[in-house]
């Protein structure tokens, strides 16, 4: 399924609306440049010291976002070494802290929060690709590559470097926000929240963001099309759920198809009638040609092939709750506020969770490819990198890990095993050699990482017309790999399709560096809207959204057993 926002809210939307009378309110200069808010000014002493948020000594250990918190007396040590003291951002550091009552916002207990890894794509991209020179600061940009090319990072409250890291980050935040977004459409308490700061029943959350107005009439959504298309969607699952949720689908034995009369098929139609999947309130046990449209509808939307049979996953699929799914739209919601909002040029975004690579020329969607990502336990990490050159006939330089844990006991077992899978030893490690069988196909593309990701081909095509895709090491397999490399090297009059065929099909390898660095972003929705206006959602394969949904919101309570005439039945808490 096609990611509508990625390509919507990747355009930087200009508003410049003016409120009659109001000349200090205008949207936008005369001039017509939107007008951003410079932090480096210095404080207006007259300024009403309302623009610092108080300190919120409700957030506690129980409650908070994460589980770390700090001493503010190193935060106005970073304020004084960074010499802001006397600039509008050291106000903004210190209410962003209050906000949390200095909790830590980018790192926790266990490494580095999602919103880090989300937060460097932007930053990085603005500063590499955009040449946003207001952002540029050698030295946090060296800190912070430190703990972000770490796969797993040891956090110790002690650690002065990693503390400075982490003011590093909100000052960077700040400077970021304020020079992307014009004036107004991202209020200082909302860039408050761009990190959780304490959990939050879902439904008063959900309440609360579609019923706050501002006088001033300027909404983040105005500026984010993705967050926009979501937060629509949120209203509907708000309803459901105060209505009581979604009727329980009773398993069905095999599958059910157009024709079959079952019991199942009232329960799935009302179903289908309150997430608007279906129309009208046909409540009938006959499977007919309305229900066949609204299965095919719901399968499409949440990652299956969309042919009108209900199985035991669909029954699945439908029984996930309307609370889970109204906190699945806030948690992605909150994702959304990580995108690029001005992109230029090229840009390949893959979605982990859709097991989808998307293209884009600016806001032009050139073209979808479908992907195979790394299985549990080999994840395929969050990141950005960019795209800077092509491996023709690669070699395959098994992981040491890989070597452990498959090819030593293989060796032991056949000892011709190397030979059989073209493998050799080189030094201490093990390498395939170019041609038929090797695990990486006859192409690989490559933007370096301390990782060790990147796209690459495989000879194991039938995993591609799964629906659920998640079967590699922790590489991105492609199902078009030519297509990418013709792509990729279209402006070259060198590389012609003819040339790209033949070099995927030697027996040894030729690597082929682009003109133009491309940047790459590896993302994480498990909802939102497509081309087509459709609510998405797809499997947490990370289990990402669980460990996100036990931080963000609230735990509801199990109803209490009461005994009535010596029978134990649920009642209200």
């Amino acid at each position: 399924m096609k990611l509508q926002a990625i390509l919507l809210s990747a355009i930087f939307i200009t508003i410049t609306a003016c409120k009659e009378g109001k000349k200090e309110e205008k949207d936008a200069r005369s001039d017509g440049i939107p007008e951003i808010e410079d932090v480096d000014k210095p404080i207006d002493k007259k300024e009403k010291k309302k623009k610092v948020t108080d300190r919120d000594f409700s957030v506690n250990r129980d409650n908070a976002y994460n589980d770390i918190f700090l001493d503010s007396m190193a935060m106005e040590n970073y304020i004084s070494r960074r010499q802001l003291t006397d600039k509008k951002i050291s106000r903004r550091i210190r209410s962003f802290y209050n906000a949390r009552n200095y909790q830590y916002a980018w790192f926790s207990s266990t490494g580095l929060t999602e919103q880090t890894r989300f937060f460097w794509n932007q930053y990085d991209y603005a500063v590499t690709h955009l040449k946003d020179t207001s952002l540029v600061n050698s030295d946090f940009y060296k800190n912070a590559e430190k703990y972000l090319n770490q796969e797993k990072v040891a956090v110790s409250t002690k650690d002065s470097a990693l503390l400075n890291t982490e003011f590093g980050f909100t000052e960077h935040f700040i400077r970021f926000i304020n020079s992307t977004y014009e004036k107004g459409y991202v209020k200082r308490k909302e860039q408050e929240k761009f990190v959780p700061i304490k959990k939050a029943d879902p439904v008063y959350l959900a309440d609360s963001l579609l019923n706050k107005k501002h006088s001033d009439d300027k909404y983040y959504e105005q500026v984010n099309d993705m967050y926009a298309a979501l937060k629509n969607n949120l209203q509907l699952y708000l309803d459901i759920e105060r209505s009581g949720g979604f009727p329980q689908v009773p398993a069905i034995k095999g599958s059910l198809k157009k024709g079959a009369d079952d019991s199942a098929v009232k329960i799935i139609k009302k179903r289908l009638q309150l997430s608007k999947d279906m129309p009208g309130n046909d409540s009938s046990s006959v499977f007919n040609d309305t229900l066949e449209l609204a299965i095919k509808r719901f399968k499409k939307r949440h990652g299956y092939k969309d042919d009108g049979i209900i199985t035991a996953d669909i029954v699945k699929e439908m029984n996930v709750s309307a609370e889970k799914r109204l906190m699945q739209i806030l948690l992605n919601m909150d994702r959304m506020r990580w995108m690029p909002q001005k992109p230029e040029g090229n840009l390949i975004i893959v979605n982990i969770p859709e097991f989808m690579l998307h293209v884009y020329d600016g806001k032009k969607r050139l073209f979808d490819m479908v992907v195979v990502v790394g299985k549990v336990g080999n994840n395929t990490m969050m990141f950005n990198g960019d795209l800077s050159y092509i491996v023709f006939s690669p070699y395959w330089n098994v992981p040491p890990s890989i070597i452990k844990s498959e090819i030593l006991p293989a060796m032991q077992r056949d000892p011709n095993y190397l030979a059989r899978k073209n493998m050799e030893k080189v030094g201490n490690g093990i390498r395939q050699k170019p041609g038929p069988g090797n695990a990486l196909g006859k192409v690989k593309f490559i933007f370096p990482n301390s990782f060790n990701m990147y796209f690459h081909d495989t000879p194991s095509k039938s995993l591609f017309g799964q629906d659920k895709r998640a079967f590699s090491h922790g590489c991105i397999r492609l199902s078009e790999p030519q297509k990418m490399a013709e792509w990729l090297l279209r402006n070259d009059p060198e590389w012609n399709t003819e040339k790209i065929v033949s070099a995927m099909n030697q027996t040894s390898e030729k690597m082929v560096k682009l003109k133009s660095l491309l940047p790459v972003f590896i993302i994480y929705y498990t909802a939102w809207v497509d081309d087509d206006g459709l609510l998405n959602f797809r499997d947490d394969v990370y289990k990402h959204d669980s460990e996100l949904i036990g931080k963000m919101f609230t735990k509801k309570e199990a109803p209490k057993l009461i005994k009535v005439d010596n029978l134990q039945v649920s009642g209200a808490n």
